[in-house]
């Protein structure tokens, strides 16, 4: 059960690393060539949302169904191992939120700059006429 967490703590790493690459300020045709080569890996990274949403339903369900272990008839290890998937889980939806939300951002990025660069190019028409 663990890859899956691996998989997505990896595609967060990456998401973030590509958003700081994304905001760094850089030369306009290195900028360019990235926006192009980010945009054109968007498309097939979109599994991420239906994987995290996926992997949001599995905690839910666990945690609905989970044996609840207070009061005076469990053990000191029992409640140690109670808390400790608590904690797991509280950190495996901050991973799956941030994947989302990260995916999202670099989405919306790579929009705006190719805006940015739409509008500049009308005014590069507008100033030549």
């Amino acid at each position: 059960m663990a890859l899956q967490w691996m998989i997505l703590t990896y595609v967060v790493a990456a998401e973030a690393a590509i958003a700081a690459l994304l905001t760094l300020p850089s030369p306009k045709l290195l900028k360019d060539r990235l926006v192009s080569l980010i945009s054109l890996l968007l498309q097939p990274a979109l599994f991420i949302v239906p994987f995290a949403g996926f992997q949001l339903l599995d905690i839910y369900w666990k945690n609905e169904h989970r044996l609840m272990c207070a009061g005076e008839n469990c053990t000191a290890s029992e409640r140690d191992r109670y808390e400790k998937s608590i904690y797991k889980a509280q950190r495996n939806v901050i991973l799956c939120v941030s994947a989302c939300l990260l995916y999202w951002c670099v989405y919306r990025i790579c929009k705006y700059y190719k805006e940015i660069q739409s509008l500049e190019e009308v005014e590069k028409r507008y100033k030549n006429q």
